[in-house]
């Protein structure tokens, strides 16, 4: 007898046929081409690079984000089990742990090599966006030309006039790291121990916070960031406008070694299960369009040269001499100058 014909054997059909459409989308999305990013950008405007990512290649995201330290972490106790096919930071310091604990493999690409200038890429790591350490001024306290170098900052005339952010932040260990790649150390623990003896308070606060200071007077003289600057020139509150109308801005040692570069960048992990997804990935984030989306929508200088004029405030910050210190310069010191900023006290 057909068992079709039978009542068991149409609930048997049916319930094979039930089970079969259940377990189906489960293997097509098991196959869906998929990247696991661990990063630690944060911006609003990543969400565009991520979903126009997705959208030229079909392949999903599935994004953690975290303090480096805290995604290296992780990555190092997942070990080989670990899902993580790439990792993105915001500044050299702290890929250069990632580097230093062998995390990422290399990766052979034209693509990357031909558009990522060769001091901004190692074997295995990439910078994607740029930001440089610039210094704001008082314009009542500080007279033009007053300021032209990183140097400066470190003279007695600026005993008690100067602000800062903890100097065991990546930002400003990169920046002593450049320090000791281009004079020394025994030049740059002397440059630290001098700047940490000009301050007008206790480090504290972030980058803007520093602005803020300096525009009212607390300070004369600050270290920030590029991209805090273009974000206040933007932003829509009247407060931030005319804190940035009351300083200047220093693009320090043009005449010398040029103004210090940090970056944004990542690698290909080493126990990347995706490797294929997550070479395209940062292949994809090289291109003209995901360098508009650093320009125009984090305020970043792009990495390929020939896109640098996308964000008009950014421009006008004016030309910039960068310093063309390769990279790998920054990751090797980055060990000293923690060394250096510890022994001087700028915490």
């Amino acid at each position: 007898m057909n068992p079709l014909n039978t009542l068991a054997g149409r609930l048997a059909v049916a319930a094979a046929l039930a089970t079969a459409a259940a377990v189906t989308p489960a293997l097509a999305h098991a196959q869906e081409p998929v990247l696991n990013l661990y990063s630690a950008r944060h911006y609003a405007a990543d969400e565009a690079l991520y979903a126009d990512f997705t959208k030229r290649t079909g392949i999903r995201i599935r994004r953690i984000e975290g303090r480096e330290e805290e995604l290296i972490e992780r990555i190092r106790n997942e070990g080989a089990e670990s899902p993580a096919d790439v990792f993105i930071t915001v500044d050299a310091a702290r890929l250069s742990r990632a580097v230093s604990l062998g995390l990422l493999a290399p990766v052979k690409s034209p693509v990357l090599e031909s558009r990522i200038p060769a001091h901004l890429h190692g074997p295995d790591w990439f910078a994607f966006s740029l930001r440089v350490r610039m210094i704001v001024t008082n314009k009542l306290e500080v007279k033009p030309g007053e300021v032209r170098t990183y140097e400066d900052l470190a003279a007695p005339r600026f005993k008690g006039r100067v602000c800062a952010r903890s100097g065991l932040h990546p930002y400003n260990l990169s920046l002593v790291s450049s320090m000791i790649a281009h004079r020394g150390e025994a030049a740059a623990e002397a440059w630290t121990k001098a700047l940490v003896a000009n301050f007008a308070r206790a480090p504290r606060g972030g980058d803007i916070d520093q602005i803020r200071a300096v525009a009212v007077g607390e300070c004369a003289v600050a270290l920030v960031n590029s991209y805090y600057l273009v974000r206040m020139q933007r932003s829509t509150m009247p407060e931030d406008r005319e804190a940035m109308e009351r300083v200047g801005i220093v693009r320090p040692n043009q005449d010398d070694v040029g103004t210090h570069v940090n970056i944004s960048g990542g690698g290909v992990l080493k126990t990347a299960r995706n490797r294929d997804a997550a070479i395209r990935f940062l292949e994809y984030l090289v291109s003209d369009d995901a360098q508009a989306y650093f320009a125009d929508g984090n305020n970043e200088w792009p990495v390929v040269p020939a896109l640098a004029g996308r964000n008009r405030m950014l421009a006008a910050l004016g030309t910039v001499r960068m310093d063309a210190l390769p990279v790998s310069k920054l990751l090797e010191h980055t060990p000293a100058a923690q060394r250096l900023v510890d022994r001087a006290g700028w915490r």
